[in-house]
């Protein structure tokens, strides 16, 4: 069996072969579909024999679809492909393309849109070195189990979001973030799970995970997705796959225009949402908003230039009745904007608000920013209701090889403080909404959570200039000092000599 670091020495090798031929960022749209299309066909193999065996050597009993979990077309297989030294870019989207055809119904452009002909990029001789490095494994069940390919998968998406860049957030939350909100929502098995910006899988993979560590039944959960990139929407289905999650709907488009998920006229309900959308859109349909057809505007239309109480009214219009609960991740100013104001007091009014959570900073990629987790619940517990709890966990995080994380001991500590539901002195607050409402419904934390010192955080102001002017006093402070620093210690040098 494959252990845990050849795996990912050997998964990371494949993205190195592609060095000097295409763009870091690009690397996910060649090796994702290769890794998966390797799987399917070991996977494949490895049924065929156990046919075998079981039929007394019956060719035909083996190759029957009854048999597999996944059609594999005779000239599709992998190993028809490793055979071609020629136009080894046409047979790999042949094969592809052959693939997603004869399992129509769950792999269906599962494989994304890569040109893998176009030669100045993928020369024949590069994508034979990449055939003949995947070769080198079985990635069958036995060799290769779904919860350590699951978590190959996963290394393989955390290397791609650091060597993307900025892109990285299109399709990967922070794991530790997201381990958190699942934390707080407790998924029950059997119950709908949805995610309307999915990017990678992550957060809905994640209540299949805290079931499985639980030792509860995780595969009769009902995951839903949607996301808007064709390459991530399918990075997402091959990651639920090879982490043995075949019950599940991930749909390509655009959530705020196009809802997938709907009964009749209605949106579909859901038990539980977690979601990271994409903060302040710009580029959306306004107009349609203001007369949604699904009844999304309960509390007004946001302004052209934030979408992001748009995204919060189709969740919380997304959310049983009874057992809904979502935990969302959103800049801080959905918190305090005068803009977004008038919204912000129907949802207080609402009163399914439970939880306002402020994170520390570096927790997204390549982004200072520090953002925060709104929690609602469509059906609060008679001691909540007209109470929101308020939570600092600014100083929940640690940070090591530039990488910023919540460690066990932070997610236990801000979970805990949202189970108790009480003051905890410079960390948690429970207002009630009358006070909240005398603070012309601002929801910033610095105005519900005293410091330690008996003092409050500044508060911020109506947008986010005074914050970003604040950052750059801060930095020009610390750039003035560092600079008299070494002329002061080249002064001492010049007058040594």
């Amino acid at each position: 069996m494959v252990s845990q670091s050849e795996l990912e020495s050997y998964l990371w090798g494949a993205a190195t072969l592609l060095r000097g031929f295409i763009d870091a960022g690009d690397y996910k749209q060649f090796i994702f579909p290769l890794l998966f299309y390797k799987r399917l066909c070991d996977v494949y193999d490895e049924e065929v024999a156990r046919a075998l065996q079981e039929s007394g050597g019956d060719k035909d009993y083996a190759v029957l679809p009854e048999q597999h979990h996944f059609c594999i077309p005779e000239g599709a297989h992998w190993n028809a492909v490793r055979t071609k030294v020629k136009d080894v870019g046409k047979a790999i989207q042949d094969a592809l393309r052959d693939i997603e055809k004869a399992n129509p119904d769950a792999l269906s452009g599962i494989f994304g849109d890569a040109q893998w002909t176009n030669k100045d990029r993928l020369p024949d001789s590069m994508l034979r070195e990449l055939i003949e490095h995947f070769s080198s494994l079985t990635l069958s069940l036995a060799n290769c189990p779904e919860d350590e390919l699951g978590v190959g998968y996963e290394f393989l998406i955390k290397k791609f979001a650091d060597d993307s860049g900025h892109t990285a957030a299109e399709f990967y939350t922070n794991r530790t973030v997201v381990h958190l909100m699942t934390e707080m929502l407790e998924p029950a098995p059997g119950e709908a799970v949805y995610d309307p910006t999915s990017g990678s899988a992550g957060m809905l993979l994640s209540t299949a995970t805290h079931l499985k560590k639980q030792g509860k039944e995780w595969r009769n959960l009902h995951l839903y997705g949607q996301e808007l990139n064709l390459l991530t929407s399918a990075i997402g289905r091959m990651n639920l796959f090879l982490h043995g999650i075949e019950d599940f709907h991930i749909v390509r488009g655009d959530t705020l225009a196009h809802p997938a998920f709907v009964q009749g006229d209605q949106l579909m309900r859901f038990d539980i949402v977690l979601a990271n959308p994409p903060y302040s859109v710009k580029q959306w349909d306004r107009d349609a908003w203001s007369a949604d057809p699904w009844g999304r505007n309960i509390y007004g239309t946001p302004p052209q230039g934030r979408a992001d109480y748009a995204f919060l009214q189709h969740i919380i219009q997304s959310l049983k009745p009874k057992s809904g609960r979502c935990a969302i991740l959103f800049p801080h100013g959905v918190l305090f904007r005068n803009e977004e104001q008038a919204m912000r007091e129907k949802l207080i009014a609402h009163d399914v608000v439970e939880c306002v959570i402020g994170l520390g900073p570096n927790l997204f990629y390549n982004s200072p920013m520090e953002a925060c987790i709104l929690v609602c619940r469509m059906n609060k517990p008679k001691e909540r209701r007209g109470k929101i709890l308020f939570i600092n966990a600014v100083n929940e995080v640690t940070r090591e090889r530039s990488q910023s994380f919540l460690t066990d001991e932070h997610i236990e500590h801000i979970v805990s403080a949202y189970r108790g539901f009480k003051d905890v002195e410079g960390f948690a607050n429970v207002a009630s909404i009358d006070e909240i409402r005398k603070r012309e419904c601002k929801l910033s934390i610095p105005l519900y959570v005293q410091a330690v010192n008996g003092g409050t955080a500044d508060v911020p102001g109506d947008d986010d200039l005074k914050q970003a002017i604040a950052e750059w006093q801060r930095s020009s402070g610390v750039l003035r000092e560092s600079m008299k620093n070494l002329l002061d210690v080249l002064g001492e040098g010049q007058n040594g000599d």
